[in-house]
């Protein structure tokens, strides 16, 4: 598979793990197979996800509210190096939705740019324009940095179609090499579906790890992104734990979850292979629906208690827990997480908790 991150100043050769994340606008509970979820116990900082619940115009109604937008699918990317470090990018501040976030490259599904292509597609695509990574085959020959930094700028403009850069050049995305790495449904109306690949050996013409980079992406004008860089995941949790860095509970999760497997700062085969077990076993179909613990004092204990599917209150079994309590700060922003899962990943799912994840 080919990589091409845009923009940067020289080229660079990366070998990684590719996990992609993706949405779907579906509000179904996914089928588990018997993998589990390694025991975990983090804290993270996340914010409330909100949603326009209003109802359409009524008749003869003193204001006339809008009806609820239809929400769309939408699939983001998380790309591992050869240094277990994955690319984060850093939320524009004024942006309408995960302002200042550390999130995944991705974004919603685009009927004029995706239509017929399906999610990961949008991914790839939202990759692209968010960060400049350029994820093809490795038979495709990438073209110049200027033509990519000015095919970004335009397909991010909506002044050219992605399809129409890689029909241009020859350039065939490898998005069979997507796997599927848990969905999310939050809000209630946008589930998230996740996909992970990986990168054994790319070429890539940006940075590849760390602090070191060759050439530095061109966010996007800060239209929605205003950084992004390569970190390893337990990094990023101590950034986070020093309030230095803020995530939303997918991401939080996520990284959690790799943490424990991506150690060290060389990744290896054995490594790779216990994320495609994941992604090939129950951990993979998981569907996460978050839901408010029923008769949980909130104002008492200071934080909410947002219960997941296969935790004892959502269809497990009695003591397993699969939830996280959150602490929410002014304005309505949580301040912190801590997740709760007391079941393994690679062998205590419970089939029975999840229904069958809904195919786009």
């Amino acid at each position: 598979m080919g990589v091409a991150l845009v923009p940067f100043t020289h080229s660079a050769r990366l070998q990684g793990t590719l996990i992609a994340i993706h949405v779907r606008a579906q509000t179904r509970t996914v089928a588990l197979r018997q993998h589990s979820i390694r025991k975990t116990r983090a804290t993270t900082t996340i914010r409330q996800f909100s949603h326009n619940t209003m109802p359409g115009p009524q008749t003869g109604s003193p204001t006339t509210r809008p009806a609820p937008a239809v929400p769309r699918p939408s699939a983001s990317v998380i790309v591992v190096n050869s240094k277990n470090e994955i690319l984060l990018v850093h939320r524009n501040p004024r942006s309408k939705s995960f302002a200042n976030a550390h999130v995944f490259p991705g974004g919603n599904y685009d009927e004029k740019q995706d239509a017929g292509h399906g999610l990961p597609f949008t991914a790839i695509r939202e990759l692209f324009e968010e960060s400049g990574l350029l994820l093809v085959d490795p038979s495709s020959t990438m073209p110049s940095n200027s033509e990519l930094d000015a095919a970004r700028e335009e397909i991010h403009a909506q002044r050219r179609m992605f399809s129409d850069l890689l029909a241009q050049h020859n350039l065939r995305l490898n998005g069979e090499s997507l796997l599927q790495f848990t969905q999310w449904i939050t809000p209630p109306t946008i589930p998230r579906h996740f996909y992970v690949a990986f990168l054994d050996e790319t070429n890539a013409a940006g940075f590849s790890h760390g602090d070191k980079q060759e050439r530095l992406p061109t966010p996007d004008g800060g239209q929605e992104v205003i950084a992004a860089r390569f970190v390893h995941p337990q990094k990023a949790l101590e950034e986070f734990n020093a309030k230095q860095i803020s995530f939303f509970p997918p991401q939080f999760y996520l990284l959690t979850t790799l943490a424990s497997i991506l150690q060290g700062t060389q990744n290896t085969p054995d490594q790779r292979e216990r994320v495609r077990t994941l992604a090939h076993g129950a951990f993979g179909r998981m569907v996460i629906n978050p839901r408010p613990l029923p008769g949980h004092d909130v104002k008492g204990t200071g934080y909410q208690v947002l219960t997941y599917e296969g935790d004892e209150t959502r269809g497990g079994s009695p003591g397993r827990l699969h939830r996280s309590k959150v602490w929410f700060g002014p304005g309505g922003a949580a301040v912190g997480v801590a997740l709760e899962r007391n079941f393994d990943v690679f062998s205590e799912i419970e089939a029975h908790a999840f229904s069958q994840p809904a195919r786009l």
